[in-house]
């Protein structure tokens, strides 16, 4: 078994060593002791945990929802179905999202135009100032 540097944990995981130390205090990933001479050795294991946090990330998971993740990395008959359940859950948020964000883009596409075709000034002020001061 491969134990490797603080270092070589954050390079072949393509994190940054202050991202180590951080997943240590969140305990993500744990902090192996320090020998009275030397420096912290960390098992290859630690780089699949950062690079499983990653990629969760990537998918929009918080670390709450990572810690809760590693979790289910056990030989739990249920881990499939509860982490059908997270992904259910977090592709139920992104359209959510998405669908917020499309009517923020059709809003926004509409006052631009509208600031396009108007004419400012003291009596027509901008458009997509006059929508944001408006009262609901």
């Amino acid at each position: 078994m491969a134990v490797l540097s603080i270092g070589q944990v954050a390079k072949n995981a393509g994190v940054h060593v202050e991202t180590i130390r951080f997943y240590e205090r969140e305990g993500l990933i744990a902090q192996p002791p320090k020998p009275s001479m030397g420096i912290r050795r960390y098992p290859q294991d630690t780089v699949h945990r950062i690079r499983f946090i990653k990629h969760a990330q990537a998918l929009g998971f918080s670390l709450q929802e990572c810690r809760e993740l590693l979790e289910l990395r056990g030989d739990d008959p249920q881990a499939c179905a509860l982490m059908r359940h997270h992904a259910q859950e977090k592709l139920s948020a992104i359209r959510a999202k998405l669908q917020a964000l499309t009517q923020m883009e059709g809003v926004l596409t509409e006052l631009l135009e509208a600031c396009q075709q108007g004419r400012i000034g003291r009596d027509n002020p901008c458009p997509i100032l006059k929508a944001l001061d408006a009262e609901d």
